[in-house]
């Protein structure tokens, strides 16, 4: 199978309210998808049905090959969702935290898949305190840790870098691409259309329940009136200048 995702016709209704109107969408195997719509364009509700925890109205969706209304358990176990919000438990220390997500996923050697993890994310010196002492960023980062335990080959980031400052927002740029390039599926809704600039191998967009438009960055582009040439001179943006300043190193939040 060369896609990991897979909708068609996908309708989600509250009320009289339609948010999704015949969604179609597919997702190859080892790509990174950008959904991008405004506020309330329904791109939450679309993770929320291919990740079981919604039901959709209509329309069929397959998750790793398997249909996400008739396979519920087997679409679980192929996925991992990062949610707009970190979901750690902030009585426990980071590396509780991963030691308990890696044996509800009954791995062996919770330990050493805990430790691996905390320090790619740079959490090692932080491993041992509660998450409730955690800045922000750390959260997040822990949060997106738990969610790569097992190596899950689909993954769902709904708006994964909301509230993160840029050298956080960089370390899990750095993640999202490293996973791209390991295999990983990854669907990834955001509200930064630089991020998707960034990660993006496919662009698709979500206006009134519907895709609009979906490709390459490149072929977005070109529905636009080709570029004219202007000599500007560059100005450095203020996320350069900040980057430049305090370093770009996986020091944030300490």
């Amino acid at each position: 199978m060369t896609s990991a995702i897979a909708v068609a016709g996908l309708r989600k209704s509250y009320g009289d309210h339609a948010v999704l109107d015949g969604v179609d969408l597919d997702v190859p195997r080892g790509t990174v998808l950008a959904l991008l719509g405004s506020n309330g364009a329904g791109k939450t509700t679309v993770v929320r049905i291919l990740s079981t925890l919604l039901r959709a109205d209509g329309g069929t969706a397959t998750v790793n090959g398997f249909d996400v209304a008739g396979q519920p358990e087997q679409v679980r176990g192929s996925i991992s969702l990062t949610g707009q919000f970190a979901a750690v438990d902030q009585v426990l220390t980071g590396r509780e935290n991963l030691v308990l997500m890696a044996r509800l996923r009954h791995l062996d050697d919770a330990g050493r898949v805990a430790g691996d993890l905390l320090t790619r994310f740079d959490l090692t010196d932080a491993a041992d305190r509660r998450v409730a002492t955690y800045s922000g960023g750390m959260r997040r980062r822990l949060d997106i840790a738990m969610s790569l335990v097992g190596d899950p080959p689909v993954l769902f980031l709904d708006e994964p870098t909301t509230g993160l400052d840029p050298q956080s927002r960089t370390a899990v740029w750095a993640t999202v691409r490293e996973l791209a390039g390991s295999g990983t599926t990854v669907l990834l809704t955001t509200q930064y259309l630089d991020e998707a600039e960034q990660l993006a191998d496919r662009i698709a967009i979500l206006h009134r329940g519907r895709i609009i438009v979906e490709g390459t960055l490149a072929e977005l582009r070109r529905l636009l009136p080709p570029a004219t040439v202007e000599h500007v001179e560059k100005q450095s943006t203020l996320e350069e200048v900040f980057l430049a300043v305090v370093g770009s190193g996986g020091q944030a939040g300490r």
